[in-house]
């Protein structure tokens, strides 16, 4: 489907969950690295995309499965609701915004947070592993990278995003809640629909946030120090074989430098996937992420 159609489409404005949240807000950090920056919270997300792309895994773990877990989301700075200051971003300075967010929260115990980041997301959960590896319950590192050997343009365009993030038999399969004739196109509906936001999604806050996975960059040395404090047996790696916006070499790089399976890091290359595992593979992803979480909970 083109642009204009999926606009005009009858289920367009409903690709959005109506998920009500038991804690909503926005709180500041950095404000001693040139802030205050204003973080609006409700996983770690990717460049340039919002805090509801986890809805799906929002609506199963914060609401079916309520009682045991509860889900924080949140928008990093330059996106969606939070601020977006013209600065120079760093998966750094993003990972010390999450570790002021979860203070804020008040989850600041030993072997607390089980942490997911894709993309961007596992950079930044990468730094925050080893900032407080003593309070990360678990690791889990998707579609991302300890250092990119090239990047790709964040103006790139609808047609391309789609290609570079998504294989391409989950974009033509039929869209699996049959409201859209393929999942590709109820991709590009939410894409759209986040476009149309304009105060959330700029070009200034794409640009930075680019920036900081650009020069992300974590030697093996530094990866042997995070899984010597985290513990190799509360990670998992998770990549796709289609991931064209990162591709699966640094997924294999990266769980290799943590120490490998054979040191008890978890890892699972996703054949035929792209880089979005929890738009296509929903069900397994959310699987390998209560397995990895009851495995971590029952490690001293």
């Amino acid at each position: 489907m083109k642009a204009e159609e999926i606009l005009r489409h009858p289920h367009f404005g409903r690709t959005t969950l109506q998920l009500e949240p038991r804690i909503k807000g926005k709180t500041d950090v950095a404000k001693d690295r040139n802030g205050p920056v204003h973080i609006a919270y409700e996983f770690i997300m990717g460049i340039g995309t919002f805090k509801i792309g986890w809805q799906r895994q929002v609506q199963y773990f914060g609401h079916e499965q309520g009682s045991k877990y509860t889900c924080l989301i949140y928008d990093n700075r330059g996106m969606g609701e939070s601020d977006k200051p013209l600065a120079r971003y760093s998966t750094s300075e993003m990972a010390k915004d999450t570790l002021a967010l979860v203070n804020h929260l008040g989850w600041t115990s030993p072997r607390q947070l089980h942490v997911l980041g894709v993309s961007l997301g596992g950079m930044i959960a990468q730094e925050l592993a080893l900032k407080i590896p003593e309070r990360i319950a678990s690791l889990t590192l998707v579609s991302t990278a300890a250092r990119l050997v090239n990047t790709v343009s964040p103006d790139a365009q609808l047609d391309d995003i789609k290609g570079r993030i998504l294989s391409q038999s989950w974009l033509e399969a039929p869209d699996e809640y049959g409201e859209f004739p393929t999942n590709g196109d109820r991709f590009a509906a939410m894409d759209l629909a986040k476009r149309q936001d304009l105060k959330g999604f700029t070009r200034k806050g794409i640009f930075c946030q680019a920036i900081a996975a650009a020069w992300h960059h974590k030697s093996p040395e530094q990866l042997s120090q995070l899984a010597d404090k985290v513990g190799r047996q509360r990670i998992q790696v998770l990549h796709g074989t289609a991931d064209r916006m990162i591709s699966p070499p640094h997924g294999e790089t990266l769980a290799r430098e943590l120490g490998g399976e054979g040191e008890g890091v978890t890892k699972i290359i996703v054949e035929g996937r792209g880089h979005v595992l929890h738009y296509e593979e929903r069900a397994m992803y959310q699987e390998v992420l209560e397995s990895m979480v009851e495995k971590a909970e029952k490690l001293e």
